[in-house]
Formats: structure tokens, sequence, C-alpha cells
């Protein structure tokens, strides 16, 4: 008998969660919007520039030729971001799109069914009296979910299980959110081939989602220990005094009521555990597949895309009654995403507005001369501020790749820097963040879910968010130095 359960009080939580919020897509919308008249603006300011560029379509740094200026026409500004489809971009643009799509489809359907629940529940469960190390093995596969299939926002909707599993064990709430929320997060960062970072820059530099993997993977397991230490400091702590936790009076009240809201078994979660294991262990061996395989590297997102579309709607009809329900389920993730496919538009519209106006070429001779003479690591500091500071704002990692990549990694090979530094810089400043941004609302949701207020969180994490953000800078400047 296949699964046809309600969705559970958490599942329903992921609604608010999964989406994007109203208020963070018109912020984005205007700020994109903001971006694309203000290139159309500086038309009228900049002259029209040109590099010429070699086969592979890299520009020749001592190519650059100067024209007069001339603005662009308003109409263009203002259709841009419809005629984008049909620009040179068109193509990348449109595999994008339906990739998210499809991934949120999925992602939704795996949440609806029990899957991620059932796969994580199980795991935990029979590791329940481990005592401390299950926290890092938690950490480990929370981790592990958001840095190799990049899962954030769908694990966070654990949390409230996560939280009820570590106050079972004698622990708090605090090591709750550490295992659960940062751990996901931290991962997504940490990405080793994260799809919707490391995949997408990888998509716009035309390389190997496996350049530059060995130094990922390393990352990976300096902030997986970096945060295991930060968790255990924290679990030793409130060990020798309870009432140290800052979650404290709220874990009283929890532990009354833990036996009676005890979450219960997932119909049929057998069935479940198997199936969504078998799903992810097929979409692991086809990720190291692209990631290792070049002659099919630059397919890397149309295959993803459809490994998980086929490999969702198999495991799907495995586990619910009706195809009805899982198509609803898909369909219901995909319409969740539209908005980012809006941000998309506008986001790639800004490159065809400097593209047409002539001004993207002088934009960027202007940045190669500013940083000529620099050190590599400057320049990789730079991008990694500049995408921290966009990050305040636009919280959609396809938006700020489709923005800012196509100007960033031109300059950046001019400069000798290679793409697998630049795909590490980015992936660190467009992550970590997300658990500290009061303008993130994955944030501000789990921490409702957790009764934490964000000053309590501040408190707790800001340490180890200055030590991620040094550890950060060593790696890159490692990576300068090592030549990688």
């Amino acid at each position: 008998m296949k699964n046809t359960n309600a969705a559970s009080p958490e599942q329903e939580k992921s609604k608010a969660v999964a989406n994007i919020g109203l208020r963070s897509f018109i912020t984005v919308i205007c700020i994109l919007t903001a971006a694309l008249f203000l290139c159309g603006a500086m038309s009228y300011i900049l002259p029209q520039g040109s590099f010429a560029r070699d086969e592979s379509g890299a520009i020749l740094t001592d190519t650059y030729t100067e024209g007069e200026v001339k603005g662009i026409a308003l109409w263009r500004i203002v259709t841009a971001p419809v005629r984008v489809f049909a620009s040179e971009d068109a193509l990348t643009v449109i595999m994008i799109s339906v990739f998210l799509l499809v991934m949120s489809g999925v992602f939704n359907l795996l949440e609806k069914t029990g899957g991620i629940q059932v796969l994580i529940g199980r795991i935990l469960r029979r590791l329940r009296d481990k005592g401390g190390p299950v926290v890092c093995l938690t950490v480990l596969i929370f981790m592990l979910f958001g840095s190799f299939f990049g899962m954030f926002e769908e694990l966070v909707t654990l949390l409230p299980i996560i939280i009820m599993f570590m106050l079972s064990m004698g622990m708090d709430t605090m090591t709750g959110l550490g295992a659960c929320l940062l751990a996901a997060c931290f991962g997504f960062s940490a990405a080793i081939t994260n799809p919707f970072s490391v995949g997408l820059v990888a998509q716009t530099a035309d390389v190997s989602p496996a350049e530059g993997v060995v130094l990922r993977i390393v990352f990976f397991g300096i902030i997986y220990l970096t945060l295991c230490v930060f968790l255990m400091l924290h679990l030793k702590t409130i060990e020798r005094d309870p009432t140290r936790s800052l979650s404290y009076a709220v874990d009283c009240e929890k532990r009354e009521r833990l036996d009676a809201e005890s979450p219960a078994e997932v119909k049929n979660g057998g069935r479940l555990f198997r199936v969504f294991a078998v799903f992810f262990l097929v979409q692991a061996a086809v990720l190291i597949l692209v990631a290792t395989v070049r002659s099919i590297a630059g397919y890397a997102i149309p295959i993803l895309a459809a490994s998980f579309l086929i490999g969702g709607v198999i495991a799907g009809l495995l586990v619910c009654d009706r195809v009805s329900d899982v198509l609803r389920h898909i369909g219901q993730g995909a319409v969740s995403m539209v908005p980012a496919v809006l941000m998309i538009a506008l986001a790639s519209s800004v490159k065809l507005v400097m593209t047409e106006s002539g001004i993207l070429d002088t934009i960027m001779h202007s940045v190669i001369l500013l940083l000529e003479g620099k050190s590599k690591f400057l320049a990789l500091l730079l991008i990694y501020l500049l995408i921290l500071f966009l990050q305040v704002f636009i919280g959609s990692a396809s938006a700020k790749i489709l923005l800012v990549m196509p100007i960033v990694m031109p300059i950046t090979t001019a400069l000798g820097i290679s793409p697998a530094l630049v795909i590490l810089a980015y992936c660190m400043a467009d992550g970590f963040t997300d658990v500290i941004l009061p303008t993130n609302p994955v944030l501000l949701v789990g921490l409702s879910m957790a009764n934490v207020s964000y000053t309590r969180w501040v408190r707790w994490t800001w340490k180890l968010q200055a030590v991620v953000f040094l550890l950060s800078l060593l790696m890159l400047l490692f990576g300068v130095v090592i030549g990688y």
C-alpha cells in the first residue's frame, strides 16, 4: 500500500520556507530594475568599446578599441527582460530557468510525501543513544545534502524534528539549530557539486563543474570541523551549567511537552526510505558523472534537470496512490519558483542592455586597468566583497550569478585567475551570510520554528561567522599562492 498521508504541520510550514516571499521578491525586482535602467543611463555617459576575442570567447586584453558615446533607445531597455529569451544567452537563461523549476518541483514532492523526513529521521533514530557524536553525524548529513544537492530551505523544514531529537538526548534548542539550520546553510556554502551555485557558475564560465573540486572538498572538510568544534564547545558549556544555554527557559517548557509532541512514524515509512534512498544514490551518481566526465560536463544542467525529473516522477509514482498527486506536488513546487525565473530574466537583461549599448567591454576594460598589476588575491577579495554586498539585497543565487558572472568571468580570465577560484569565492560569499542576515526569510522562519529571537541567535553565532569569514579569505589566499 502506498503513502497517502496528508502533509504534516512541519511539511505545511515548508510552504512558507520554500516559496519566495512577496516582500523579498518585490525588493529584488526593484533592485534589478534599477540596475537595468542604470545601465541604460550609463550608455549616455560611457563610450562604446570592444575587445577582440579568441576562439573560446575569452577577451584579448591588448585589443581594446574605444568608440563614441551612443545611448541605447528606451524601448530596448523596457523590452530587454523579454528579448533576453531571443538573445545569444537565451539557451543559458532557458536551461537555468527550466532547471530551477524542475528542482523545485521534485524537492516539493520529497517534502510533501515525507521522503526527506523519513530518510533523515530513520538515520538519526538508529543513533539516538550515541551521545555527542550523533551531533557531528547530524551535521555531516545536513551538510552533505546542502553541498552536493543544493538543499537548504527544504532541510530547514525538518528543524522541529531535529530540535525534539536533540532535546530528547539532553541537549538544547540551540544545538538543534546548529545541527540543522547552520549545517544545511554551511553545506550549501561549502559546496562541492551544489548545482545551484557550482553548477550555474560553471555553466556561465563554460567549464566543467569538476573544475577546482579538490580545493572545494578540502574547504568542506575545514568548515565541517569548524562547525563541529563550535557545537562541541557549546555542549560542554551547557553540560557544566545548563542555564547558560540561550534557549534554557524555552527548553524547559519544550521538555514538558516532548513526549506528547514526539513526531510519529510516517505511514509506509519503510517504503519511503527505500525509494528515496535509491533516488538520492542515483542522483549522487549522476552528479559525480557530470562532474568527472569532461565530454558531458558542458551539458551538466540539462542532464541534472532530466535526471531529477525522471527520478522524481518514478519515485513519486512508487510512493503515491495517484498520478495526479505526483503531478500536483511537482507542479506546486515548480509554480513556487516562477518568481525566480522572472528575477533571472531581469538579471540577464542587464547584460543584454550593456552588450547592445556597447558599454560592457568598456566597463570590463576599466576594471582590468584598475586591477592590472595588483595581486590576484586582491581581485578575488573584491569579487568576494561584491557578491557579499549583493547578498544583502538579492538572496537568489541564480539571479546574482547571471547579474555579475558574465562580467566577472572575462575579467578574472584576463587577470589570470582560474575559474575554480572564482567558483569558490562565489560560493563562500553567496551562502554563509544566509544564517546571519535578517533579510533572509529562511532564517527568520527557522528561528520562529525554534522560538529563538534574532538577537539571541546573533549573540550565539557571530563569533562563528567571524571565524568562517577568516577561513574563507585564508582559503582564497591559499588557492592563489599554490596557483590553483
